[in-house]
């Protein structure tokens, strides 16, 4: 098996083709750093496991609506009212809200620098850099991404981010993403299955109470036929190896493996039933506020966050 990259320039922008010789694909926009496709043969001909945009002038255009595979940072969902405090100061975000509460962070729609491609017998890579540079006054705190993308044999493809700032002090910090996944067809007839029972009760505005509910539904494997989601859960942090999502239907099987360092799953249903965003998060909505699973980030200091997207097509379809 032979790997390769290949890169398109467009509005100054970068789209990234990791890719083997057996057809399976992933397309990287250096908008955000996100993920545009993820591609496989099903049935003889290639099929994108990801509603993503139609080239990268449509990414940047509308990458702040339904914020299709976007990363979310520095704060993962929602944040109430945009505010919050840090180290006794009060801070006020002013980039994007949806009703109410700031949405999705601030790096979504960053441009990122595409610092080096690799392809071997292996895999096939793309290392990207970002900065955010501390404008928006809710969170005047710059700090640095590295992001890399790698693609390896059976279908696996990963993510892994890395953070660092300069500061003169900690400061909060949440990583996540946020791509739409579809199986073809309706999502009600798709199964979804995950390895916890701990779902997270959200108030009316989808913000988290700080109680855990218990919900069995998923455990086994569930059909969506019918489910309406926009729900976080948690992972138990005694059975690390037990963090696993699977989205399957009768051809394809989608299996996220997040690390320890991805403890939340926000799973949600849009209305059309096209596709279902699987969004692995470092913590909960709101942590900012209320403090679950908050990284307190020191000068000087890297985090790493990494989640891996593995497909394959069922045997015999």
């Amino acid at each position: 098996m032979a790997f390769s990259v290949s890169i398109h320039h467009e509005q100054q922008l970068a789209a990234v083709t990791l890719q083997d010789d057996k057809g399976i694909s992933a397309e990287i926009y250096s908008l955000g750093g996100l993920l545009n496709r993820f591609e496989l043969p099903v049935k003889g001909r290639p099929f994108n496991l990801v509603w993503g945009f139609e080239g990268l002038a449509a990414a940047k255009e509308k990458i702040g609506n339904a914020f299709q595979s976007a990363r979310l940072s520095p704060f993962v969902c929602r944040l109430r009212n945009g505010q919050y405090s840090w180290l006794g100061e009060t801070y006020q975000v002013q980039k994007k809200f949806l009703g109410a509460h700031a949405i999705h962070g601030l790096m979504y729609d960053t441009p990122f620098e595409i610092i080096s491609t690799h392809a071997d017998e292996i895999s096939a890579s793309v290392r990207l850099k970002g900065s955010y540079d501390g404008s928006d006054p809710g969170y005047p705190f710059p700090y640095e991404v590295e992001l890399e993308w790698v693609l390896r044999e059976g279908a696996s493809l990963s993510i892994t981010s890395t953070l660092w700032h300069q500061n003169a002090f900690e400061i909060p910090m949440a990583e996540g993403w946020h791509p739409y996944f579809t199986l073809g067809g309706k999502s009600d007839d798709w199964v979804l299955q995950f390895n916890t029972n701990r779902r997270m009760e959200y108030d009316a505005d989808l913000l988290p109470t700080g109680q855990l509910i218990k919900d069995d539904r998923f455990l086994h494997g569930m059909s969506l036929a019918g489910v309406h989601l926009d729900n976080g859960f948690v992972w138990s942090e005694d059975e690390p190896a037990f963090q696993r999502c699977v989205l399957s239907n009768q051809d394809i099987v989608l299996t996220l493996l997040p690390d320890k360092s991805f403890p939340v799953l926000q799973v949600f249903t849009p209305d059309d039933r096209n596709s279902v965003a699987l969004e692995n998060l470092s913590g909960a909505p709101d942590n900012f506020n209320n403090h679950l699973l908050l990284i307190s980030l020191a000068p000087g200091m890297q985090h790493q966050f990494t989640t891996c997207y593995v497909a394959a097509e069922k045997s015999g379809t």
